[in-house]
């Protein structure tokens, strides 16, 4: 398994706004294509305006077609295009992990 880890920063006072865009717009076209994360969360503690989301990967090969696929749905181009006129995101941070052998990985799309 393939796990894309995506750190979101936004500016200060614009999450709760952002996040409901993405409610509203870009959960459905994007767990459409990508299936469900295993994590969509918030910050408890640290930096209270960055949010995080994993999403579980078969290989790269499986996340390079999932996410060409949804950059040709129009919905999910509406979507980032809202998102950029809200002007919310102040960075972003990606890491892929693959998973150890010794412990038993439950993917939720399975």
């Amino acid at each position: 398994m393939l796990l894309d880890i995506r750190t979101y920063r936004c500016k200060p006072g614009t999450i709760k706004k952002h996040l409901e865009l993405y409610e509203k717009m870009g959960k459905k076209p994007q767990s459409r294509n990508l299936g469900q994360p295993l994590l969509f969360a918030v910050c408890e503690t640290g930096d209270p305006n960055e949010y995080t989301h994993i999403w579980v990967y078969k290989n790269a090969d499986d996340r390079e077609k999932k996410r060409a696929k949804m950059w040709l749905d129009p919905d999910w181009i509406n979507y980032t295009q809202e998102s950029a006129k809200l002007g919310a995101l102040e960075s972003q941070k990606n890491k892929l992990v693959k998973t150890v052998d010794f412990y038993d990985f439950k993917n939720p799309n399975n």
